[in-house]
């Protein structure tokens, strides 16, 4: 365990909590089945990125991504078709994967704003298997759990049993999924024990007893109202207690199932399917009464004056959840299901305002020389030698897309109490530049704890004399658009 200096902790303290700064995030949550199709050619719609209100959190769970054997095997290993293409959308627009999970057709990705990712802590994920019996992953649930900026956040994508006469079945796997679920933290090892929980996927949940003239009727003049007291998940609440800690936003939209494919005509295939709102979006805040004092999981002290904070303000729900639209993207006919999203506020207060490492480029990068870089421990954390700073591209879009890193201890050149120095060789430094930057990632806490901010790497002089390269080249920008 490495303690970090004082002065810097009581500053953490004074930001953090005298101030009880509250702030608003901006998360969008993207419910799609996809039924095994490839990716469309853009999916700017889908995220809305037109819109001047850019999210700060994606959250993105998809359902029946084609998990043929030869296919998955080669997704595990370099990265699926539709994770790419979400990477490649928001990653020059400053978002970055923090995390993802896999199940056979179940794909969970979460994408934050490059601002919070120092702030994003404890990530762990899981699955569990409910298709034959538990024992194969067509359907089941994946789910993503994490602190954010000292708050428990879980996300759960599932795919619930098929089929109109099983509505207590999907039930029943939504409680095994709540109950199998586990993580291995001390105060929120279950999914019911985060702040914020959000459920979604293709529930399968669908309508009851009206019949398909009515219901198209009903779609058609936009009475959506008319169609809710037989919506099966509507109904299922009214009598199952864990449904009933759930919220789910007013269903103004249609249906997102099922319809022919590239249209947006309902099934007219013989087996014409009645409409029914599979896709959901559900969410779970926890109540206050069963929140309690705990103890911060990221892995950093609680000290006296933050415990006296927190009492004094225990009158406060330090945590407020609206959702601001709810509704499906009709523009999207690859698949029999649209896609469903939700936009919610999140309003906390931040836990935390400090990283827990300083990072920074030190004097002049170029291939020419070894370069140096600076860090420093804001914050007492459980430091590795297995910690590791990263050299990214500005726009990188995960934390394994680096140019090349640095361990922190085997290539450590100077310290003292407050400041580190490791350095990095010049053989590994672009030869063309480019605008980057450096990020300290802590192989305890499996995130990133750190980003430096953005500084220019100049192209190699030797290169520009020898004529390998243009004196005024793009650099590595270039490059890796090319």
């Amino acid at each position: 365990m490495v303690k970090a200096c004082s002065r810097s902790r009581d500053k953490h303290i004074g930001i953090s909590f005298l101030n009880t700064l509250w702030f608003y995030i901006r998360l969008y949550v993207v419910t799609w089945n996809v039924a095994t199709a490839e990716p469309p050619d853009d999916v700017n719609s889908l995220l809305q990125l037109s819109s001047p209100k850019k999210p700060d959190l994606f959250v993105i769970g998809l359902q029946e991504v084609k998990a043929a054997p030869l296919k998955f095997v080669t997704d595990l290993a370099f990265e699926d078709t539709w994770s790419h293409l979400f990477m490649n959308t928001l990653a020059p627009l400053g978002y970055i994967k923090v995390s993802s999970i896999r199940m056979q057709g179940l794909l969970l990705l979460f994408f934050s704003k490059l601002e919070h990712v120092p702030f994003i802590r404890d990530i762990q994920v899981t699955y569990t298997r409910t298709g034959l019996y538990g024992y194969w992953g067509n359907k089941g649930g994946v789910s993503i759990r994490l602190s954010f900026y000292g708050h428990m956040l879980c996300f759960l994508n599932c795919h619930l049993t098929a089929h109109m006469n099983y509505a207590s079945q999907r039930v029943d796997e939504f409680e095994y999924i709540l109950d199998a679920q586990t993580f291995d933290t001390k105060n929120t090892p279950r999914i019911l024990d985060h702040e914020v929980v959000l459920w979604f996927g293709d529930l399968n949940f669908r309508i009851e007893d009206h019949g398909m003239l009515f219901v198209r009727n009903c779609i058609t003049s936009q009475r959506f109202n008319l169609l809710w007291p037989k919506d099966q998940l509507t109904m299922m609440k009214q009598k199952e207690a864990t449904l009933q800690k759930f919220e789910e936003g007013p269903l103004d939209f249609q249906p997102s199932y099922k319809f022919d494919l590239h249209s947006d005509n309902y099934d007219t295939s013989g087996k014409k399917r009645k409409p029914a709102w599979c896709d959901r979006i559900l969410w779970r805040v926890k109540p206050k009464s069963s929140l309690t004092e705990e103890a911060n999981e990221d892995g950093h002290n609680e000290e006296e004056p933050k415990k006296q904070l927190q009492e004094e303000h225990k009158d406060e729900f330090p945590l407020k959840l609206s959702q601001v639209d709810y509704t499906s993207k009709m523009e999207y006919s690859i698949s029999d299901h649209k896609p469903v999203i939700g936009i919610f506020h999140l309003e906390m207060q931040k836990m935390y305002e400090t990283p827990l490492v300083q990072v920074s480029a030190e004097g002049e990068w170029r291939a020419d020389f070894d370069a140096l870089i600076t860090y420093s421990l804001l914050q007492s954390f459980p430091s590795s030698a297995w910690d590791w700073i990263g050299l990214y591209k500005v726009g990188f879009k995960s934390v394994s897309d680096y140019i090349t890193y640095t361990w922190v201890k085997d290539d450590q050149v100077s310290f003292s109490d407050e400041l580190f120095q490791v350095y990095v060789n010049k053989d590994e430094i672009p030869v063309l530049g480019g605008e980057c930057v450096l990020c300290y990632y802590s192989s305890s806490l499996q995130c990133i704890v750190g980003i430096s901010q953005p500084f220019k790497v100049q192209a190699s002089r030797v290169a520009i004399e020898e004529g390998l390269v243009s004196e005024n080249i793009n650099g590595l920008d270039e490059t890796v658009a090319s």
